[in-house]
């Protein structure tokens, strides 16, 4: 009960009723303003006098006695403002008790108050993880993944954005009865130290092979869905009752990178995304009239939400050449945008903002199995939070419009560009120059490439098979002593694990052994590591040689190139560009 409520409201500040009490150091709880407690009183036997005990807890002073008024006990008589304060019984000609510091009083008082309120707000907090893990909607990967994103390795997100017309107000959109094909998907690649990403957007109407997929059914039991070639890479998903796992495989079939987690956003994702954070700037070069997408806007910047946004995704008639690549444009300079304000203060200081993010993300995204709660999500995105946006690139496959087509329709992959990018992303190379990275890279090239080179007819080597195509080891023994002069060389058989990249490992002394074979067979100074020298078959100290995963045969150099190739379109995230 607080001090009005006790009929003394004259005034008193409840935290001047904690005094300190000088015999046991502590703070008590003193309820009258005439008479001090003790912590614990005393018990005492009633006199017989008395027609009623004291109030519990209070003792009289000498010479006193209680006047008694029928059927209520009277408290004693109160001190008058200004009088001394009267000394405990027994312990007349001490000093009074020092009263609390204002400043000890309010931490007292707004100490237990802050107590109270982050264990009500601990457990508000918990219910709060709880609702947003039941929002969470998550399908399985079905063994098409690495497993999941790793806080000490290059992160590959792939992002899916379906053209399934579900949700209000979605279903008067194009094709209402579309299955869900992948209409829209980005590999993100996240490099290993964070200081940049590529977002690599594949477009819908590129002509590839889609892989078997094991599905997983909605009883639990897998089925094989056979795979088709030559067709749209779009139908990776929905079609044939496809699931985002196949189009994971589709993916890793084309690209060679094999991503760690999916998400799937349909139509209310733009939605819901963009009015969380208040709307997106973006900015267009040109009147733009699309009835196609419903999306009206005058030349110059705009702030776009909801209906408008998804209108914006979506546009492709009225920008570009009018096709699937100018739409890719349009997406990728809606996205920088995004993110742009997804990183700016006026989201990031926005307790409502955050929230709205953290209801609107998890009730618009499908996830793999693997991002299955928030804990898992909150780490995902503290990793990307890492990120500057002035090393997020945005690029495209590289393709050519289908030859065997006269009416053009569909896509194919230029051969001589797309597979340079794909080896970027695999081999983890910034389509940006970033400073830490380049430093890294060029300090070991020079440490281990250069130097003195001994003649091939010295290099004594030994080669594993650690993951490339049956046959390579064999296969690259040939070439080496038959082309180029490597006669000490012997097939070593399979290495005891698979390898991502191909290794050279070399003793100290083996040095210029290893600079002239890695000039012969094309690796770059991070394939090259110190290490220990083997005993060959003949007894003398050789090199090993492992073909790892990225190994293309004989001849074929393993460098990773260090930039994108010439032509290759790419913006960047940090940049303002305007549609036209």
């Amino acid at each position: 009960m607080d001090a009005q409520g006790r009929g003394r409201a004259d005034d008193i500040d409840p935290a001047d009723q904690w005094v300190l009490n000088p015999d046991t150091g502590e703070y008590e709880l003193r309820l009258g303003t005439s008479t001090p407690q003790s912590g614990v009183p005393a018990p005492r036997r009633p006199r017989p006098s008395e027609a009623a005990p004291p109030a519990r807890g209070r003792r009289e002073p000498p010479g006193r006695s209680r006047t008694e008024t029928p059927g209520r006990a009277v408290p004693p008589p109160r001190r008058r403002r200004g009088a001394p304060e009267e000394p405990l019984p027994g312990r007349r000609g001490r000093r009074p008790a020092k009263r609390a510091s204002k400043s000890k009083k309010i931490l007292l008082w707004t100490g237990g108050t802050m107590a109270f309120v982050l264990v009500a707000g601990a457990g508000a907090a918990y219910f709060y993880i709880e609702h947003l893990n039941d929002n969470i909607a998550s399908v399985s990967d079905d063994g098409a993944s690495t497993g999941g994103f790793s806080k000490d390795k290059a992160i590959n997100i792939l992002l899916i954005g379906t053209d399934k017309r579900t949700g209000k107000g979605n279903g008067s959109y194009g094709d209402a009865g579309s299955v869900g094909h992948a209409d829209t998907t980005i590999l993100l690649h996240v490099s290993k130290d964070r200081s940049n990403a590529t977002a690599l957007s594949i477009p819908r109407d590129l002509i590839t092979d889609v892989p078997d997929c094991p599905t997983t059914q909605e009883d639990g039991t897998q089925k094989i869905i056979p795979g088709t070639r030559q067709v749209r890479f779009n139908t990776s998903l929905g079609q044939d009752g496809r699931t985002p796992s196949c189009t994971m495989r589709t993916v890793t079939e084309l690209t060679g990178v094999k991503p760690d987690n999916f998400m799937v956003a349909d139509f209310n994702a733009v939605k819901t995304l963009t009015s969380a954070v208040g709307g997106v700037e973006v900015c267009v070069g040109k009147d733009l009239d699309d009835p196609d997408s419903h999306l009206k806007l005058s030349k110059g910047t705009h702030t776009i939400e909801g209906e408008q946004a998804l209108a914006f995704v979506r546009t492709r008639h009225a920008v570009g050449f009018g096709g699937d690549l100018s739409r890719i444009g349009l997406q990728q300079q809606f996205l920088s945008a995004l993110m742009r304000k997804l990183k700016s203060n006026d989201t990031l200081t926005s307790p409502s903002k955050m929230l709205d993010l953290a209801e609107a993300g998890t009730k618009a995204l499908t996830v793999d199995s693997q991002l299955d709660s928030i804990g898992k999500l909150k780490d995902l995105g503290l990793e990307l939070g890492k990120l500057d946006t002035r090393n997020l690139t945005f690029t495209t496959v590289p393709v050519i419009d289908n030859p065997a087509e006269k009416v053009k329709a569909t896509v194919v992959l230029n051969e001589s560009t797309a597979p340079q990018v794909f080896d970027m992303i695999k081999n983890d190379v910034s389509f940006t120059a970033v400073k830490k990275q380049k430093k890294k890279d060029a300090a070991a090239v020079a440490a281990r490439l250069k130097g003195t080179k001994a003649p091939a007819s010295e290099v004594r080597v030994r080669i594993l098979n650690g993951g490339a195509v049956a046959g390579s080891a064999q296969e690259t023994l040939s070439w080496l002593q038959n082309e180029e002069g490597v006669a000490k060389s012997e097939n070593g058989g399979n290495a005891p694990a698979s390898l991502a990249k191909t290794t050279l490992e070399y003793a100290p002394d083996q040095a210029d052994q290893a600079r002239r074979l890695a000039a012969i067979m094309g690796l770059s100074g991070s394939a090259m590591k110190p290490g220990e020298s083997v005993t060959n078959s003949q007894g003398l100290p050789a090199m090993t040689l492992t073909l790892g995963k990225d190994f293309e045969g004989a001849g074929v150099p393993l460098t990773a190139p260090s930039k994108a190739p010439e032509g290759v379109q790419k913006s960047t995230a940090d940049k303002v560009e305007c549609a036209k």
